[in-house]
């Protein structure tokens, strides 16, 4: 019951963005709500309204690829949001065996040497979950108020997620916070359609329904997103602001297990690269500390 409610919003949210002009109908009368009638999208994909009305409550198992096809073009679905109803799709089919819920894994010692190596960069792996598995220098010391949150207490990895929606400092560190605050939440909802097994990830979509308003209101948006690069601007408590440009990479480390390297760099010549040289200089000096 819980998936076909999944998919269920999320194809009547796609639905209701959409106006006739954007697709093509014609436009007449007012309409009680906004966004395509089912029996539009039903018209555009090619499928009775019967049957659309159908998958539109959920029955989505037996459908065929070709027909979700349809359907995601009817909706004008971006690649990650195709992407999504079809692991909706997947999960939702019934299997002779049971599903076995995904383990994590160790991040090898090589994956941590490859880090070391990038000495200018913010080279950091998270798990679909958002938790931060392993980082170089660079990337302990950009990330230090995510590290030393009280969200991070007690926990094998800090999370992202936790501490955007659960730290109030989270605003202050992140310039641009609504935006990384969606980003993370689309992040969240592509992987629970990928693992609706894991029993960590629905824990913590459960702690931050729960405990964040903002995160309930992100997360009735429906939005997906499977991979994110672009810009971000940070304000660190030692160096100030730094824009950053990041890019992140698949990384494949065990079988379903899901990782992504994520790479932050500033633009050379810029007052952001001196802040992070700053950054590296002050890493490398508590290092020597250290030992």
């Amino acid at each position: 019951m819980e998936q076909r409610a999944e998919i269920r919003d999320f194809l009547a949210s796609r639905r209701a963005r959409l106006t006739p002009a954007q697709v093509g109908l014609p436009t007449s009368g007012r309409r009680r709500v906004p966004g395509l009638r089912r029996e539009e999208v039903a018209v555009l994909a090619g499928v009775s309204t019967e049957w659309y009305i159908r998958l539109e409550k959920g029955h989505i198992s037996g459908v065929s690829e070709d027909v979700l096809e349809a359907v995601a073009r009817a909706l004008k679905l971006d690649e990650d949001e195709r992407t999504y109803l079809f692991d909706l799709a997947r999960a939702a089919r019934p299997s002779r065996r049971t599903q076995s819920r995904r383990k994590d894994v160790q991040v090898p010692p090589r994956i941590q040497w490859m880090l070391d190596s990038m000495t200018l960069s913010c080279a950091f792996v998270r798990n679909g979950r958002q938790d931060v598995v392993a980082s170089n220098a660079l990337a302990w010391a950009m990330q230090s108020p995510i590290l030393e949150s009280e969200t991070a207490a007690g926990r094998a990895h800090p999370n992202i997620a936790r501490y955007i929606f659960l730290d109030p400092g989270a605003q202050t560190y992140f310039v641009d916070w609504d935006s990384a605050a969606a980003i993370t939440t689309a992040l969240l909802r592509a992987e629970a359609a990928r693992e609706p097994h894991d029993r960590a990830l629905r824990a913590l979509i459960g702690e931050l329904s729960t405990l964040s308003p903002e995160f309930r209101t992100q997360w009735a948006a429906h939005d997906v997103r499977i991979r994110h690069d672009g810009a971000k601007r940070l304000r660190h408590p030692e160096v100030g602001d730094l824009d950053l440009t990041y890019q992140t990479l698949d990384l494949p480390i065990a079988h379903r297990a899901v990782h992504e390297l994520t790479i932050y760099t500033a633009e050379p010549g810029t007052d952001s690269e001196d802040r992070l040289k700053l950054l590296a200089s002050l890493a490398a000096s508590e290092s020597q500390t250290a030992d």
